[in-house]
């Protein structure tokens, strides 16, 4: 069950969010289904039919990356005005809707990055409740100069005079600030205001019903059949575990793959939660040796990434001969997979980074794919896993990449780089945990650098391994802090891993946010 999209927007009310490019835009669809209202992303330049068939309560146009006043950037597609529905733009989306409705949008001499005191001037649904300035996060470089015809200033900024505008008869409304991100105060009050007062959108996204539905849907796919789900033992792949498991119960066959680039012991706490605990029904394939092998000498991480994702499949199918009645083959694959994998059907998608879920797979691939979660943000997928009854412990987990420690390693992948990484980055969690800090950060983890730094242990020199540590605290996932640890805490974990690993000789630690960067090295 590769699930479709579009059938579920057509079965309960829908706000679709167009994508102009914005690290934000799965950030607004989150937000929308926390009010227990579906949302789907599209790219901007898809076909208007699609629009159209989807029968949207609302669309809201995202922020972009893209200037309107340069030429050929993207634009709001006729479609979307033709519709009569209500329309929510958000900076980019605001800019373009202005230019396209006969406004004018300037470059700003003073471009706002940040926290923006905003003071509502005129009455507006979207600010019902709330009082008439409000502390909002601003990011962008253009702002809407001169309102289209029949637009109305609802509110401004120091530096954005036209910051929020409405159409006077229709329900269409603009913002240049984002009311998605948990720093722009009241801010899913506002998008609650245009989800329910403006849309009328019923709130009927509801987990319990969802699990419901996932499990008739399963059934009545998989029938009689056996489903192979590759189990590693993250959220993903243990909430579909558990999904399966109580749709089809034995008919479920997990194969545990241990390709080594999991984390230290990670194997056997994997094969005791499911197998013992969970009573599922799973296979362990010792693949380590197959892995390093097809591995051997590839340094560039999206090869890395694909070789995984072909690897991974074919042990599913070389496992999947030794067993009757295999048809289906189970993963893990969240929204967020597919997004950040051009999945979608933009005619510019740009890709991000593969994901072994929807990256490498075969053509040939013998079995019919089953992906239950594949229209879920991952909070979703934890609060599906809090009713499938998982434990707290292993939803709430510091998420690890598919790929494993092989995109955790710069360079290329050899067992003793993985046995350094697996004991430092053992090292750094323990202590995490020890001083109370787990919890504190969203993600943890160590990098092994490919360079090697001069030391000195005792007495006696050391010409080894660079390894980094990472830590950072995110709300989302879309943006990220480094988190600030206190120092004697990386000192206590720098001197554990230059003592206890003679192949390392410094540590670093990462101070980088998102964005620029991305949480993960590769």
């Amino acid at each position: 069950m590769t699930v479709n999209l579009s059938s579920i927007s057509k079965q309960i009310d829908t706000i679709l969010v167009l994508d102009f490019g914005s690290q934000y835009t799965q950030l607004i669809a989150r937000r929308v289904r926390e009010s227990n209202v579906y949302s789907e992303i599209l790219p901007w330049d898809i076909d208007e039919e699609k629009i159209k068939s989807m029968n949207p309560k609302g669309i809201i146009l995202s922020g972009g990356p893209d200037s309107v006043t340069n030429s050929y950037t993207p634009r709001i597609p006729q479609i979307v005005f033709e519709l009569n529905i209500p329309i929510l733009g958000i900076c980019y989306g605001m800019q373009t809707l202005a230019e396209q409705l006969g406004g004018q949008v300037i470059s700003s001499e003073q471009k706002e990055f940040g926290y923006s005191e905003l003071t509502v001037t005129a009455d507006c649904i979207l600010f019902s409740g709330l009082g008439k300035t409000l502390n909002v996060w601003m990011s962008h470089g253009d702002q809407v100069q001169d309102l289209p015809d029949n637009f109305e200033l609802v509110a401004e900024t120091a530096t954005a005079p036209i910051a929020v505008m409405q159409h006077v008869t229709k329900p269409i409304y603009a913002l240049q600030f984002h009311p998605e991100v948990t720093h722009t105060e009241d801010g899913k009050t506002v998008l609650d205001n245009y989800i329910f007062s403006v849309c009328k959108a019923n709130a009927d996204w509801k987990m319990g019903n969802l699990i419901e539905q996932r499990i008739q849907e399963i059934k009545n796919q998989v029938q009689d059949n056996k489903v192979l789900l590759g189990l590693s033992g993250g959220v993903d792949s243990s909430v579909t575990a558990a999904l399966l498991h109580e749709a089809i119960g034995k008919k479920l066959v997990c194969v545990f793959v241990d390709n080594g680039l999991l984390r230290k012991g990670e194997a056997e706490e994997v094969m005791n939660t499911f197998k013992e605990n969970m009573n599922l029904n799973v296979i362990r394939s010792d693949s380590e040796e197959v892995f390093l092998r097809h591995l051997k000498g590839v340094a560039d991480p999206e090869q890395k990434r694909k070789i995984i994702g072909r690897t991974f499949i074919d042990v599913f199918d070389a496992e999947a001969t030794k067993l009757k009645g295999i048809h289906f083959l189970a993963q893990g694959t969240i929204y967020p997979d597919v997004i950040e994998s051009s999945g979608s059907e933009s005619k510019e998608a740009r890709v991000i980074k593969s994901h072994h879920n929807v990256g490498g797979l075969p053509e040939e691939m013998k079995m019919e794919l089953v992906e239950p979660l594949r229209d879920l943000f991952k909070d979703e997928v934890r609060r599906m896993g809090v009713e499938l009854g998982l434990s707290s412990e292993m939803l709430n987990r510091h998420p690890f990449p598919g790929p494993g420690l092989g995109v955790r390693i710069l360079g290329d992948i050899t067992k003793e780089k993985t046995s350094v990484l697996k004991e430092a980055d053992h090292i750094f969690i323990e202590e995490l945990i020890q001083a109370d800090l787990y919890k504190t950060v969203s993600q943890a983890f160590a990098v092994y650098l490919p360079i090697k730094s001069v030391g000195v242990v005792g007495d006696e020199r050391r010409y080894a391994e660079v390894i980094g540590l990472r830590a950072v605290e995110t709300v989302d996932f879309m943006t990220a802090r480094w988190a600030h640890l206190p120092y004697d805490f990386l000192e206590h974990v720098s001197n554990r891993i230059v003592n206890e690993i003679e192949e390392v000789s410094r540590v670093v630690y990462d101070i980088s946010s998102k964005p620029p960067a991305t949480i993960e090295w590769e």
